[in-house]
């Protein structure tokens, strides 16, 4: 995964005495962690302003941990964009869909029969079309931009044969992301 930014490092180039020459490298500075209230903001722009006013909004940390920003009243999560991906990615899901998520991330097959809505609306993001863990673009992943959209998780494998499963997409009509793999989903863009 890339860094969001690029670290700053000085050479020592000569004597110390003239202006060109640094006497010391200078040192990377992490980039200070966003606060609360700009995670609920990168969060929130994921859905519909009356989804997402009464969605439970979570971060992960370098762990895998996940930590509670607000609590909601609705049946919606919505997570931050996470700033090591490409591209912005904040999402919120409903139930179903933490699950599969869930399932992803600690590489488990979702379970079957937990038909899950995600909404994407913030844009999306960079992604291998044919591998859910690629990291980068690589002359065999199908390295596409999929832009703001909405999925459909976990529903029966049936149900994705009605949509176009090409590994290259025309990401501006609904397909099948991921396809033949557990975490097959249906991207339907909105814009």
């Amino acid at each position: 995964m890339r860094a969001r930014h690029v670290a700053l490092s000085a050479l020592m180039a000569g004597a110390a005495m003239t202006l060109t020459a640094a006497a010391t490298a200078q040192q990377p500075k992490a980039a200070p962690a966003p606060t609360d209230a700009q995670l609920i903001a990168s969060a929130v722009s994921a859905a519909p302003a009356k989804v997402a006013a009464a969605a439970t909004i979570v971060t992960m940390g370098a762990d895998g941990t996940m930590r509670t920003v607000r609590k909601g009243t609705n049946s919606f999560t919505c997570m931050p964009d996470n700033p090591a991906t490409p591209g912005p990615d904040p999402m919120c899901m409903d139930t179903n869909s933490m699950d599969w998520v869930h399932a992803l991330i600690t590489h488990q097959p979702p379970a079957p029969g937990k038909d899950g809505f995600m909404y994407m609306l913030a844009g999306g993001t960079d992604a291998s079309n044919t591998d859910p863990y690629a990291a980068s673009p690589a002359a065999t992943n199908h390295w596409i931009k999929t832009g703001p959209h909405i999925m459909i998780l976990g529903a029966d494998a049936a149900f994705y044969d009605s949509y176009p499963k090409s590994p290259d997409p025309d990401t501006s009509a609904p397909y099948v992301m991921w396809a033949g793999t557990p975490y097959q989903h249906l991207m339907a863009p909105v814009k």
